[in-house]
């Protein structure tokens, strides 16, 4: 291994932490790693992607951070590519780059009414109650008393768990106080949770379903003929652990509740949204009923309903989006790669450009399936640096930061803002932190 390598992590989420992580133990600590984000924050969506009453998930905040205490690793926030630098910037003061910057966007609909005032991405909905600063200032109209969530995986049932708590069920959490605030006056009585095919296709985990039953303040409702639509469901279960235990759960759902809480959670699977229908805003819900075709897809049935809805969050899943100047395949929505080799127009690796995560090989897998992803691809890069180590760059990463007038924020600007919530938990008897949501709140703390 050449001395002296210095690498560039874009984002410092799992997938970038777990590629510097990698960097340095693979390399024997021959290798200086930098990792840039373009928030002042690290750790990406396990701060801001995991739901806040979750804490056992964020933990694993605490093993990242190891990685950014490392001296041989620098976090450098406040830092956007296509923004303050350039990928040829980028190249000209690094021996390599890595690409890890995730998939940010929802998938769309693509049905009419999809752009109407109250339809909304699940993943804006998420950034707001979870800090994120470029979602500080969205409005959300909780005064409306139905709600539809489009989807059921993970994300989806986190946004109706959000819906269906108590302000006081939140209060401990580290939701932004304008956010606590906001969920604090809904007035949302009832939430339905939709799937376009049945319940042993639903890509929540068992855990999440077993929370979402179990809720205080929240009554739950599937109807049994959703649960018994497809007769080879039962061969599914006995052959799949998760989809057992999904539908044992989803089976003490079917009991008609009692009515004596004050909201209530539908659970509607074999429907698919046709049409998001209002006038000037979001007003109801067309949906067509599904049923299975016996090859493993859904197909409607010409049977329709109208659910009442003022507000409707689409979370059918994320994608990526494209990086300036960076190879991108827009129909897959991933930086083509070859195990983590950036690939370009000609299907030849791109030199001493790598990707890992969901850009890598999209939005699949767990946090810690970013690990083993990170590993392949930074054992490729240095496996490509022993092959054929380029010259030395020309300038250094500081060279180039000043030419842009950039002042990044440091680890120690991150301490101080997580310090600085954690004091706005303790002013306000609200848990162990508080987020601060509004990006100058976070630049001041930063500084």
């Amino acid at each position: 291994m050449v001395e002296s390598v210095r690498v560039a992590v874009i984002g410092s989420g799992p997938a970038g932490l777990y590629s510097a992580e990698a960097l340095v133990k693979q390399s024997g600590g021959n290798v200086r790693v930098d990792v840039l984000d373009r928030l002042p924050t690290p750790y990406g969506l396990v701060r801001y992607g995991v739901a806040p009453d979750h804490t056992s998930i964020k933990s694993i905040a605490r093993y990242l951070q190891r990685v950014l205490e490392d001296g041989a690793v620098r976090f450098l926030g406040c830092v956007e590519l296509g923004v303050d630098l350039t990928r040829d910037d980028l190249l000209s003061c690094y021996d390599a780059v890595v690409y890890a910057t995730g998939a940010m966007v929802d998938r769309r609909l693509g049905v009419p009414g999809e752009d109407l005032p109250g339809s909304v991405a699940a993943t804006d909905f998420v950034n707001w109650y979870c800090g994120h600063p470029d979602a500080a200032d969205h409005e959300f109209d909780l005064s409306v008393a139905d709600v539809a969530v489009i989807g059921v995986g993970n994300v989806a049932v986190d946004v109706v768990r959000i819906l269906a708590k108590t302000a006081d069920e939140l209060r401990a959490t580290d939701v932004p106080q304008h956010a606590l605030d906001a969920l604090a006056a809904s007035r949302v009585r009832r939430v339905h949770l939709i799937g376009r095919r049945g319940p042993a296709q639903a890509k929540f985990t068992t855990k999440e379903a077993r929370e979402l039953g179990q809720l205080p303040a929240a009554e739950i409702y599937l109807d049994p003929a959703d649960l018994d639509a497809d007769p080879a469901d039962a061969e599914l279960a006995e052959a799949d652990r998760h989809v057992r235990g999904n539908l044992k759960v989803l089976a003490g759902w079917t009991a008609e509740p009692a009515g004596d809480r004050p909201r209530r959670i539908d659970v509607r699977f074999w429907r698919s949204p046709v049409e998001i229908l209002g006038a000037d805003r979001v007003e109801g819900l067309r949906l067509e009923r599904t049923r299975p075709d016996g090859a493993g897809r859904v197909v409607g049935t010409g049977e329709y309903e109208t659910l009442p809805a003022g507000m409707v969050l689409r979370s059918v899943g994320y994608q990526s989006v494209p990086l300036q100047g960076v190879p991108f395949d827009d129909r897959a929505s991933v930086i083509p790669n070859d195990g983590g080799r950036v690939l370009g127009a000609d299907g030849a690796p791109v030199p001493r450009e790598y990707v890992a995560g969901w850009i890598k090989r999209g939005p699949s897998g767990v946090v810690g399936t970013n690990k083993s992803d990170a590993a392949e691809t930074v054992a490729n890069l240095l496996a490509d640096l022993d092959k054929d180590p380029s010259p030395a760059p020309a300038r250094t990463p500081d060279e180039v930061f000043a030419e842009r007038g950039l002042e990044p924020v440091t680890y120690d600007g991150w301490l101080a803002l997580d310090a600085a919530e954690a004091a706005l938990a303790r002013t306000l008897s609200r848990g162990d932190r508080v987020k601060l949501g509004h990006w100058q709140a976070m630049r001041d703390a930063c500084s």
